[in-house]
């Protein structure tokens, strides 16, 4: 079986993903989900909300590209396939470092979780060859430093400020994939 070249193979998961719209949007509606709970609620409840649904952003992404009309998975000639999903498990494997850092400080989960979050989406920029994913990383994972140093005892603040930062690349992304639709004229 022959593979696709990187370039291809990129273009297929950008496309494919939408310049990941909706994982953006899901993950970023869960961030606020839990910001509004850190806020209303506890930060118990929060917590759970964001690491338990964090669970569910992959089937909510893949069962919403579906329901935009794109059912075909990536091409078994797409060397990226394996990246996504290893890309994928950074996240949870990393997550146990929040133990101790919430243990020491509770206000410090949402900025803690930043810089993983940040680093998780470094690998994006090869995956789906978009710059905008290294503009992310460094906006999720800065804000989540600023935060632990300029406003340590906000519970909620970065999980509003994440939250809308998803959303809005969840924009940006949809928008570079449309324009080079465009610009190709499929």
């Amino acid at each position: 079986m022959a593979t696709m070249d990187i370039t291809e193979a990129q273009r297929e998961v950008r496309t494919r993903f939408v310049g990941g719209f909706y994982g953006q949007l899901v993950a970023g509606l869960l961030w606020l989900a839990s910001a509004g709970l850190a806020t209303w609620n506890s930060p118990r409840v929060a917590i759970a909300t964001l690491v338990f649904g964090g669970f569910f952003i992959f089937p909510l992404t893949e069962g919403l590209i579906r329901l935009g009309g794109n059912t075909r998975p990536l091409s078994a000639a797409n060397s990226l396939r394996d990246l996504g999903m290893q890309t994928a498990f950074v996240l949870p494997l990393s997550m146990p470092l929040l133990v101790p850092v919430t243990g020491y400080r509770l206000s410090l989960f949402y900025p803690a979780l930043m810089v993983l979050l940040g680093a998780h989406y470094l690998p994006f920029v090869f995956l789906y060859g978009m710059r905008m994913f290294a503009v992310l990383a460094a906006l999720i994972a800065g804000g989540g430093l600023a935060i632990a140093v300029e406003w340590p005892r906000s519970f909620s603040a970065g999980a509003w400020y994440t939250g809308a930062i998803l959303l809005a690349f969840a924009a940006i992304g949809r928008a570079i994939v449309r324009r080079e639709r465009h610009a190709s004229g499929t």
